[in-house]
């Protein structure tokens, strides 16, 4: 097991999206977002059965920095509950992780 960790989020629109993975990898917070989009996805809202576009984040950092991620895409997020899940990261390639932990360092 690694200290490093994949957090997804999803934003409701592109503009959104980019703002938050700009900011995160701009404050170090992650080295890496990948912006998917064209997701759909079904939910249960107050009640009601709800279906939206959304984009999906895929935020790689690591497991000493959830807490700012989940901060920080709380404040710039539009939704009243936005998505922070964390996932391990298990194993990686060892050239691959030197570049998070490198990326993941203050400058």
């Amino acid at each position: 097991m690694t200290d490093k960790i994949v957090v997804y989020s999803t934003c409701a629109s592109a503009e959104e999206a980019e703002r938050i993975a700009r900011r995160l990898v701009e404050e170090r917070l992650a080295a890496c977002v990948n912006v998917l989009p064209g997701m759909v996805s079904y939910y249960r809202w107050q009640g009601a059965i709800e279906q939206s576009s959304e984009w999906l984040l895929l935020i790689k950092t690591s497991r000493d920095r959830v807490d700012e991620v989940r901060r920080s895409i709380e404040s710039l997020h539009s939704y009243q509950v936005p998505e922070v899940i964390a996932v391990p990261i298990v194993e990686g390639s060892v050239n691959y992780m030197n570049w998070l932990d490198a990326e993941l360092k203050s400058s």
